[in-house]
């Protein structure tokens, strides 16, 4: 790549594919809605206002590439990348208003059997050129969108397909009511309302699914799970979630590791599991890491036990009259399954191993019967 950042190189390509997109919707638009009134066909005016619809979707598309690709800032930590969802929905329900109003004006035409028209042949040529231009920019987007991973250029693509769509159903309602089916022409604008409304309703429904913090499907959290667990050093993975914010997704989860590994090492470790995952999935934009030393959901939480503050000095309390305790290097407090389990280090040479049974079973009747108090280990700093 060049010197270009990123992020500017992926607006740069979306921009210039929806703009190339954008010129042949000005193009079809207005010349199905010129042949459309030359040609008396309602359908292939509906259709035309179809087109310029896209032409107001390729604009928002630009504009929230744009705005969306912005670094993180004080206000916005987690990036803009939500400008994009908002963009799909306001699109959304532009698209159903104007489903809307093609709908009722093509039943009014209906209801009112002296509106009916009969379309010329120009009406079927436009529509033919229509579904060969659109499923093209169709192929072209779609293409893009794959290249950058983008889902807001997938969208796009999708749009101009239901573009193609709706104008072979202009072909069948023209064709209808030339051949004498005279109100076939007004039911397929109808008809092209209908999957405006449809198109529009899924963009409504996926940003809000997003909006919401959706999860991703089962089964890529299944993979992302298995990536996990096969990471060296890790236990098992428990509470992974996951959240889409545009075109990228956020992981959160618990990772259990070794109880006695040090603090340095189960960082490490999770080090080693965000970097796998974004290896193995490059949407992943980020993976908050919960090293457990201990499974939480199979054993007694420990997040009532007292901290090292408190239960030191009570310790130290407890044996102050035992003369080994005075000379402690070290305390090491372990929180396991609900108890808090101590390694004492002693200094080295301080008592011959013969000793260190009897100090450990001192200490531990001193502490008597202490609800806190797990195991006991006695260990030896190194000369």
């Amino acid at each position: 790549m060049s010197g270009i950042p990123e992020t500017s190189e992926r607006y740069l390509r979306t921009r210039w594919v929806t703009v190339v997109g954008g010129i042949i919707d000005l193009l079809l638009g207005v010349l199905k809605i010129f042949v459309g009134f030359i040609a008396h066909s309602q359908a292939l005016i509906a259709d035309g206002v179809h087109s310029l619809s896209d032409l107001a979707t390729d604009f928002l598309v630009i504009w929230a590439a744009k705005h969306a690709s912005r670094k993180p800032d004080s206000q916005h930590p987690y990036g803009h990348q939500r400008i994009e969802t908002a963009a799909s929905m306001v699109l959304g329900m532009m698209l159903v208003g104007v489903a809307f109003g093609i709908a009722y004006d093509s039943v009014q035409r209906i209801l009112d059997g002296t509106a009916i028209l009969i379309p010329g042949a120009w009406a079927l040529v436009v529509a033919g050129l229509s579904v060969v231009l659109k499923e093209a920019i169709y192929h072209y987007t779609m293409r893009a969108a794959n290249d950058l991973d983008s889902e807001l250029l997938r969208s796009n693509a999708w749009h101009s397909r239901s573009d193609a769509l709706s104008s072979i159903v202009v072909i069948i309602g023209v064709a209808g009511t030339m051949a004498g089916l005279t109100y076939l022409d007004a039911v397929a604008a109808i008809v092209v309302a209908l999957m405006i409304i449809a198109v529009g309703g899924k963009m409504i429904w996926t940003g809000v699914q997003e909006l919401t913090d959706r999860g991703l499907d089962p089964e890529r959290v299944a993979n992302m799970m298995a990536v996990l667990q096969n990471v060296e050093g890790v236990v098992d993975v428990h509470d992974l979630r996951t959240r889409r914010m545009g075109a990228d997704v956020y992981v959160d989860g618990h990772v259990l590791v070794d109880s006695k590994l040090s603090v340095s090492e189960g960082h490490r470790i999770g080090e080693a599991v965000r970097q796998q995952l974004r290896e193995e999935f490059p949407k992943v934009a980020d993976f908050i890491v919960h090293i457990d030393a201990e499974d939480d959901e199979a054993y007694q939480r420990s997040d009532r036990l007292p901290l090292r503050r408190d239960f030191v000095p009570r310790l130290r309390e407890l044996w102050r009259d035992i003369p080994e305790a005075r000379d402690l290097d070290k305390i090491t407090l372990h929180y396991l399954n609900g108890k808090i389990h101590v390694e004492v280090w002693l200094p080295s040479g301080s008592v011959q191993p013969e000793q260190v049974a009897p100090v450990r079973n001192r200490l531990r009747n001193a502490a008597g019967d202490d609800p806190d108090l797990g195991t006991i280990e006695v260990l030896f700093n190194p000369d």
